[in-house]
């Protein structure tokens, strides 16, 4: 497949239909990455689903929502150590261990957090892990989301040690908890899921900052 590359550099947020498509951060950077554009201010739950590759060892972001009361109001973080995930839910994280993160793969990604109960949980490939307590306040806005960096302030603070390097596609999020059913359609790439009411990547809202790339979607190749 002939591969359409785009560079887009600080411009307003637009809705776009990403579909076929994936965000390239093709270097290390404190400045460059992806703003996503909601407008649900107050969250009870999230699901958030997306591919990602990359040979990165080190620690990395790979989804980061921020309020100015939590700069870490929901995070989902790559640690250097083997096969952990961290996932953060109003500041309080929890490691999950004896993850399957592969490098140099396509990964399909999903984590659920529930303010009713405080439990979170990381799926990768369809595979759950354990659940865990974080915390059961609910997410009040106003809510800034980032891919390719962790903001430790609310819309920055970034840190070129934590910046995401690879590729990333089909960026969705609910304001609810999906069910497995639906994370195994997301998984295997079944257009019959419901995508997200949150962010939808099939009109997504977004904004470019420094060098992020637009291409032609990989994925698809590789399953």
């Amino acid at each position: 497949r002939k591969c359409i590359l785009h560079l887009i550099l600080n411009f307003s947020p637009f809705l776009k239909d990403l579909s076929g498509k994936m965000f390239t951060f093709p270097e290390e950077t404190d400045t460059a990455h992806v703003r996503l554009t909601t407008s649900r201010q107050n969250l009870r739950a999230v699901t958030v689903c997306f591919r990602s590759f990359t040979d990165l060892q080190r620690e990395h972001s790979l989804f980061s929502l921020s309020t100015p009361s939590a700069a870490n109001d929901f995070l989902i973080v790559k640690k250097a150590a083997d096969g952990v995930i961290d996932i953060l839910a109003k500041q309080n994280g929890k490691l999950f261990g004896g993850q399957n993160y592969r490098l140099n793969a396509w990964l399909s990604i999903c984590s659920t957090w529930d303010a009713a109960s405080g439990l979170v949980q990381v799926w990768i490939d369809g595979k759950p892990s354990s659940r865990k307590f974080t915390h059961s306040v609910n997410i009040n806005g106003p809510i800034i989301i980032v891919l390719g960096q962790d903001q430790d302030n609310h819309g920055g603070g970034f840190d070129v040690k934590q910046s995401f390097v690879g590729m990333m596609s089909d960026v969705h999020m609910w304001d609810y908890v999906i069910s497995p059913s639906e994370i195994q359609s997301y998984t295997q790439g079944f257009v019959s899921f419901t995508p997200g009411n949150v962010l939808n990547w099939r009109l997504l809202e977004f904004q470019i900052i420094g060098k992020v790339l637009i291409e032609g979607e990989q994925w698809s190749l590789s399953v």
